[in-house]
């Protein structure tokens, strides 16, 4: 048996448990002994019944008396009660509450180990456990089945399909009773002497079977030695990859744009504001960049309304002055068509034409396009999937900017990369993402922050309001109208579902003309409405001539209406918090104070916690951070598009400081590593073993 042995043929498995395990993703020897435990118990107060004190965690290996269903029958709901014994011939309760299911599981005369708190029970005068954690010692158990499962410091994993955490225990002592001892291919960096991190063959038998003496408490916080040492190693590979992807793309030959005096006056003739500080800084960083006879690979970040999309309108300049054209590429139809109208009147007074790419296009429209795009007479080409189909070809691509990129594959971006001649890359996000996960998911991109709003803003006053207070929040919108400002009533896109938001809308938006606004002009913006009327929609907003637009989340970002000082929020529980502070964002654009109100109808405990970080702060990086913690790392991404690696033991919220750790320490071996042959053994390493985990990891 080695690390690559299919788990088929490992004993106790079989081709049927095999498919249960392949489900999860776990294939091989190697993937079950990466199945680390989500917690430990201490088990090693192993006692008699009659050694038993109330108050005390104990275990007890016992013998069924009797097992019975008591209370309601129906399934899961039903009272379980069991009596058991032992040598000491002592007897001790058990109960477990909905769990009738437990009749067809626990029977008279098996052998049990059972671990958890001892009561006393006042009403029988026995003692007694609530719930106990239980294993069933009895069957064809050929491992020390007491010595395995009881009496010491116990893994405890997750149930894989109709797998239990005790199965699961008894493959992997299998795996590592059989396995040869597994080489250490980590090479001799500086953090490994310094923390003293064990051996990987050590750490991957610790991490399953700890020896006595470790502190519980380390285990379960997952600051073990062996969990350090494989956190560490985990990260450590992850970022020599990424360092490595960084190195390849700065030695290929890429675009030096010329940045002339004719360019500089595109750009300020182009400009419809004032740039703050922190927008030139970013576009220096990107102009340095372009200039380079290397590829620009660049992550821009940047909070809500920091003006991001200006400066990608900047790059797009640099690079039609250079004889270049600019893809710009954006995860939904809506995003892209707020681009669209954003960058068309910027780009026509310089005489650039811009083009719209999506899939609701007809197919005669689209054969016109693709083929002024073929012949250059498109400048710069906004769209959404669409610009990757096989038959879109640019006529000479210089720059391509994506958006979100976290809502697209990695594959989606170098597909995008391979319609040029090695193009400018520039990545932007409107989602804060903390610095560490940014320089993970990003770890091959150089990163620029816009971290400055424009002059004169105010911060944004955020309110939570119940639906059955709708009709102050109609108040003190009419206040706000009186006044000559405008507003946004926004509602959701439930599951992907355009249509049901859609119709909520139009319904609301018939409800406030007629009934609640009737002196008022009332707007319409949905996502099914063709890209003319979206386009004149938001045109009579931006002219004032709507003075309440309401709207399902077309509106999310790009709009930007100064006098628009209100945000309604509706059925506001069923938004993300990263969205949530993208609405908010659509005010707050002009000199007058600003106010986003959330309207909820059904709080849950999550989406409490959501609204409460939305109204305590403004801050998009501490917004992110919380919606991550809600969330988690996948969800938080959208999908496995997200191009995460798949992280067996680390974990890139609660291990950030050893990930910053593992980045310099893969930094410093890459720079400078102990000797030629370690360096080689490394890559070698990387290449044949890693590729299977880490589809980003695309080392040359």
């Amino acid at each position: 048996m080695d690390l690559a042995t299919p788990l088929t043929y490992v004993k106790g498995v079989g081709p049927a448990r095999a498919a249960m395990l392949e489900a999860k993703g776990l294939l091989t020897v190697e993937d079950l002994l990466g199945y680390i435990p989500f917690r430990y118990e201490d088990r090693s107060n192993l006692r008699t019944i009659k050694q038993l004190a109330p108050g005390e965690m104990a275990t007890v290996v016992a013998d069924v008396l009797s097992a019975r269903v008591a209370g309601f029958r129906r399934r899961n709901l039903g009272l379980f009660e069991a009596t058991f014994t032992d040598a000491s011939r002592a007897v001790l309760a058990a109960k477990w509450f909905h769990s009738a299911y437990l009749g067809d599981v626990i029977a008279p005369g098996q052998r049990i180990a059972l671990y958890g708190k001892v009561e006393f029970d006042s009403y029988s005068g026995e003692l007694s456990m609530l719930h106990p954690e239980y294993e069933l010692l009895s069957g064809d158990d050929e491992d020390g089945e007491a010595a395995l499962h009881v009496g010491r410091v116990v893994p405890i994993y997750e149930a894989v399909a109709k797998l239990n955490t005790r199965l699961l225990r008894t493959l992997i002592h299998r795996i590592l009773n059989t396995l040869a001892p597994l080489e250490d291919h980590l090479p001799p960096v500086p953090m490994r002497q310094q923390l003293a991190l064990p051996d990987r063959w050590r750490a991957v038998r610790d991490i399953h079977f700890p020896p006595p003496d470790t502190d519980l408490r380390l285990l379960n916080s997952f600051r073990s030695p062996a969990h350090l040492r494989l956190i560490f190693e985990e990260f450590f590979w992850l970022e020599l990859g990424l360092a490595l992807k960084k190195d390849e793309a700065r030695a290929r030959a890429g675009i030096a744009f010329q940045l002339n005096e004719r360019v500089r006056e595109k750009i300020k003739a182009m400009l419809p504001f004032k740039p703050t500080a922190a927008q030139k800084r970013v576009l220096g960083e990107i102009a340095q960049d372009m200039a380079a006879p290397r590829p620009m690979s660049r992550l821009l970040q940047g909070d809500v309304g920091s003006g991001k999309t200006i400066v990608a309108a900047e790059a797009a300049v640099i690079a039609v002055e250079n004889g270049y054209q600019t893809a710009l590429l954006a995860p939904t139809e809506i995003l892209a068509t707020q681009h669209y109208l954003y960058l068309k009147p910027l780009l026509n007074k310089l005489g650039y034409v811009a083009g719209l790419f999506t899939g609701s296009f007809t197919g005669r429209e689209k054969t016109q396009l693709k083929k002024l795009l073929a012949e250059g007479l498109i400048h710069v080409a906004v769209g959404t999937h669409a610009l990757l189909e096989k038959d879109v070809e640019f006529h000479n691509l210089g720059l391509a900017i994506v958006d979100e990129q976290h809502r697209f594959g990695v594959m989606q971006r170098f597909g995008l990369l391979a319609k040029g001649a090695h193009p400018d890359v520039l990545v932007m996000t409107a989602t804060p993402i903390p610095r560490t996960l940014a320089l993970t998911l990003y770890g091959d991109l150089d990163v620029s922050v816009i971290d400055e709003l424009p002059p004169g803003r105010k911060p944004i006053v955020t309110k939570h309001v119940t639906a059955d207070r709708i009709e102050r929040v109609y108040s003190f919108l009419k206040e706000q109208i009186d006044l000559g400002r405008q507003a946004y009533v926004v509602y959701p896109v439930i599951e992907e579902s355009e249509t049901q938001a859609m119709k909520a809308a139009q319904k609301m938006h018939e409800h406030l003309a007629r009934e609640v606004f009737p002196g008022v002009s009332v707007g319409l913006l949905h996502g099914r409405l063709p890209a003319d009327q979206k386009e004149a929609a938001m045109e009579q907003f931006k002219r004032g001539q709507i003075q309440i637009l309401v709207a399902t989340t077309v509106i999310e970002v790009g709009v930007d209406v100064p006098n628009a000082t209100v945000m309604v929020v509706e059925q506001a529980e069923r938004f993300g918090l990263a969205q949530l502070h993208q609405l908010r964002g659509r005010v707050g654009r002009g000199a007058s104070q600003s106010y986003c109100i959330l309207v909820t109808e059904k709080l849950g405990d999550t989406a409490r916690e959501r609204i409460r970080t939305l109204v305590d702060t403004g801050d998009g990086f501490q917004i992110a951070e919380m919606d991550l913690k809600l969330r988690g790392p996948g969800e938080f991404f959208g999908t496995k598009q997200s191009g995460l690696p798949s992280l067996r033991v680390a974990n890139i919220l609660r291990d950030q400081e050893i990930l910053e750790t593992a980045r310099r320490e893969a930094q410093d071996f890459l720079a400078h590593p102990p000797s030629a042959g370690d360096l080689e053994q490394a890559l070698a390493y990387l290449r044949n073993h890693w590729q299977r985990r880490y589809g980003l990891v695309q080392v040359g």
